[in-house]
């Protein structure tokens, strides 16, 4: 039986192993340790960042940064449609409302739409605790156009970065923007640590208040003290050296991404009807390429992104439809909304192809078999 094609399977070698196995050795084999205090380091250094936070997930990371910006009942929280469900869960944890806005072409969210959207809130009297951005695909928003509006505003930015480490705007990484931000070591993530996340920020005292919450909010005494509700949110030492790993690998798992969407542009550089999210917009050479994703023009082509799917499936590959927007999901139902259409657009046409560092060019070889001569069948 042929090998089943994953789009973004973890990508682990021996040096990897070197780490987690010294790791293993050393005896701390339970949360915290010397691993988890070298990756906050090296993923700061990283990302240009003062300090770093290692915890069990990217969503825990954007749980504290909403808590330190002061989400919360009677409060929003405005962030894009256009993203995960743990970007929304994130701030439902808080008890904040959630206001979604809509996508520019490129699936990121449109920041005229997104400042125009906290203006109103502001003007009705509501008090909005924080914008959220959220770097999708591998691509970091259009930071330039946001500039200092939401200062202006009087609004913390906390960046969900959890797509796109090893990115960049204008040369400025991915996860230096905003207050705050969150990365995603999950393991369909361009680098992982299994499960985890990091939170950054250039704020001493907030990165200082998140580890307090982060181990169980436990009080300075001899013995089990707590004065409020903390969470088990911290990272292991063995998932940390697994991280470290990674992270020596990084650019080189960057690199061979890039290879990757090259290979499927070149393939269907003549099929009609195909556009590449975020290359064929604005450019992709600042993306951590970390999913290459496409969209299918219905006016041209026969195949649909679920036909597409299901084929792709058949001959044991995987490939995925972009997020679902947050205000089509029905646990959002009732939530605001401001709305372009582009982001249910790009959820009906497009479709995310494997794209993993460890693929090889036979196995893009048989990817492009099944998709290239169905994307080739044109609408009637």
């Amino acid at each position: 039986m042929t090998e089943r094609i994953f789009m973004s399977r973890a990508h682990v070698t021996d040096v990897e192993e070197k780490y987690v196995l010294e790791a293993l050795r050393s005896g701390w084999v339970a949360p915290l340790g010397p691993m988890v205090d070298r990756f906050e380091r090296e993923i700061a250094e990283r990302c240009g960042v003062d300090g770093a936070l290692a915890l069990s997930s990217g969503t825990a990371a954007l749980h504290l940064a909403l808590l330190d910006a002061g989400a919360g009942p009677g409060t929003a929280v405005v962030l894009p449609t256009m993203t995960f469900a743990a970007s929304a869960n994130a701030v439902a944890y808080t008890g904040a409302n959630p206001v979604f806005v809509d996508s520019a072409d490129d699936a990121n969210v449109d920041i005229d739409l997104l400042v125009e959207t906290v203006m109103t809130l502001q003007s009705e009297g509501q008090t909005v605790a924080a914008v959220m951005t959220v770097d999708l695909f591998g691509r970091c928003c259009d930071y330039t156009a946001l500039g200092s509006r939401l200062d202006e505003l009087g609004v913390p930015l906390i960046e969900d970065a959890a797509e796109a480490l090893g990115a960049t705007h204008h040369e400025r990484p991915a996860g230096s923007f905003g207050r705050a931000a969150a990365l995603s070591f999950n393991g369909n993530k361009i680098m992982t640590t299994s499960g985890g996340g990091m939170l950054l920020s250039n704020d001493k005292d907030m990165l200082d208040r998140a580890r307090y919450l982060s181990t169980q909010a436990r009080q300075p005494a001899p013995w089990y003290e707590h004065t409020e509700i903390g969470y088990n949110y911290r990272m292991s030492n063995i998932l940390a050296a697994l991280g470290i790993g990674q992270l020596e690998r990084l650019d080189s798992m960057i690199a061979r991404r890039r290879e990757i969407r090259d290979l499927y542009a070149a393939a269907l550089a003549d099929v009609e009807g195909v556009t590449f999210l975020g290359r064929d917009q604005v450019g992709d050479a600042e993306d951590n390429h970390w999913l290459t994703c496409i969209t299918i023009d219905p006016a041209v082509i026969a195949a649909d992104p679920t036909t597409v799917m299901q084929e792709l499936d058949a001959a044991g590959i995987e490939a995925r439809h972009l997020w679902k927007p947050m205000h089509l999901q029905p646990i959002h139902a009732t939530a605001r909304a401001a709305i372009n259409g582009r982001a249910e657009a790009l959820f009906r046409t497009g479709l995310t192809l494997p794209s993993g560092s460890e693929l090889t060019d036979a196995q893009i070889d048989r990817v492009l078999a099944v998709l290239v001569p169905r994307l080739q069948e044109p609408a009637a």
